[in-house]
């Protein structure tokens, strides 16, 4: 669904009574939090139930399964996710009784106000880079509000009202979201094309980086990792225009203003090239809003990760099982490079399921060249979300064009198939990762029971 953006956004706590549809979701979820915290009183609805909508309930938030008209009787706004179908009951009645309708991105915008905000945008590594500033600034004493696409795993919440003044969010680009916001600062962790479905073209969707960086306050300033080219050439551009851009690099880019040295030997909950450099972001990011490096490093040094992002589900029979959300061939190539470290003298044991078909459409390929780097893949069905199927736009794409020997790659249909031949591919010592933005995510577990029981 798309809902136009209001040409004033109020602050949050002038919106009344909220009712968001889709609350489950991670987005509505953590912004609901907030509001929450802020005195609003918030209802939801959600077309099934989950451990997310019982924390809200808990919280004070009256959250319902299903949707009905009758739900937006007495609220003053109503927030939708753009999952939510343009047939929604609840989108009708809004609309019909005059209600102040808001997408995501505005709800969001409406808690920024007031606050200093750090909008941290990028094609991968947004989640991440977003959790681990959050935590190096309230290491170092900040207390932010928080607003990340995904939990941390030490707290198990995706979003919370702080008492300082500074506000981190992650900014996303999949439908235009992060072009709402006008924030203080931001960071760029890269700028590789995804989302053509919603931009059309690459240099679409690069020319909306631009138009990012421009809403950044001319009193801020910007953080970009230069060791990819699309956040180079950003910093480059805007630096030109005047802005303040502190650039960062692991070591692969000379001239970056932040490199490793910078963390002062600091170990990172997970090894990777991409991983190193989210921290660095958030690093230069805390520093260059006048905090203490070494207070920011110790932070980032205490960080467990966020869920979805290489996380550890457990070890059975020798085997170790993470999961992550990779859905891009880069992503992809980056949480192999990690999992090959941590898998040491094992085997890579690798599944992944192929997220939309506009993007198996264009990066099928690519995403297969990826998976090459593990030494069993196990491709899924592509995870259709809000597409509708297409028959010429099967995993095949994927599988056919892992370069690896015909027999240690296999596709299949369905999570279940998927964990047994995971578990009988793997071999004690091996790591197994489960990849993709789907319900993917449900396939380690199963793999862990399978193998003769789950373990912390």
């Amino acid at each position: 669904m798309r809902i136009p953006v209001p040409d004033v956004i109020r602050p949050a706590e002038d919106l009344g009574r909220v009712h968001f549809v889709g609350i489950g979701g991670a987005g509505l979820s953590g912004i609901a939090r907030i509001m929450l915290a802020r005195g609003v009183v918030v209802s939801g609805c959600d077309g099934a139930d989950s451990p997310e909508l019982e924390a809200l309930r808990e919280l004070g938030a009256e959250v319902s399964v299903g949707h009905a008209a009758e739900h937006v009787d007495d609220v003053d706004t109503v927030v939708f996710s753009t999952a939510v179908p343009d047939d929604n009951p609840d989108f009708r009645a809004a609309t019909a009784a005059g209600r102040t309708v808001l997408p995501r991105s505005a709800a969001l915008a409406s808690l920024m106000a007031g606050r200093r905000t750090v909008a941290v945008a990028g094609t991968h590594g947004k989640t991440t880079t977003t959790s681990l500033l959050t935590v190096a600034l309230q290491a170092a004493g900040a207390d932010p509000t928080y607003a990340i696409g995904g939990a941390l795993a030490a707290t198990g919440v995706n979003a919370a009202e702080g008492s300082g003044e500074v506000f981190v969010a992650e900014a996303d680009e999949s439908d235009g979201a992060f072009l709402v916001y006008e924030p203080y600062a931001a960071v760029v962790t890269n700028v590789d094309a995804d989302h053509l479905d919603q931009w059309g073209t690459e240099e679409a969707y690069r020319a909306a980086f631009d138009a990012f960086a421009d809403r950044v306050d001319p009193a801020g300033f910007l953080v970009c990792c230069i060791d990819d080219p699309g956040a180079r050439a950003l910093a480059e551009r805007q630096r030109a225009a005047g802005r303040r851009v502190i650039t960062v690099s692991t070591g692969a880019t000379p001239g970056a203003d932040v490199g490793p040295d910078a963390l002062g030997g600091t170990e990172l909950w997970s090894p990777g090239d991409h991983y190193l450099a989210d921290a660095l972001a958030a690093l230069a990011a805390g520093e260059a809003l006048g905090l203490d490096r070494a207070a920011l490093a110790a932070g980032i040094g205490s960080f467990t990760g966020t869920r979805r992002r290489m996380e550890r589900k457990g070890e059975a029979g020798g085997v170790r099982v993470y999961d992550s959300y990779a859905h891009h061939p880069v992503e992809i190539a980056g949480d192999l490079q990690a999992g090959r470290a941590l898998a040491g003298e094992g085997r890579l044991v690798v599944a992944f399921q192929p997220h939309l078909v506009s993007r198996t459409r264009v990066f099928g390929p690519a995403m297969g060249a990826a998976l090459g780097a593990a030494d069993e893949v196990v491709v899924l069905d592509v995870y259709l979300a809000r597409e509708a199927a297409d028959p010429e736009v099967t995993s095949a794409l994927v599988a056919d064009a892992v370069p690896l020997p015909a027999e240690r790659v296999v596709l299949v249909e369905g999570l279940d198939a998927a964990a047994r031949e995971l578990a009988a591919r793997a071999r004690p010592g091996d790591l197994v990762l489960t990849l993709g933005a789907g319900d993917v995510t449900r396939v380690g577990p199963a793999v862990l029971d399978l193998l003769g029981g789950a373990g912390a």
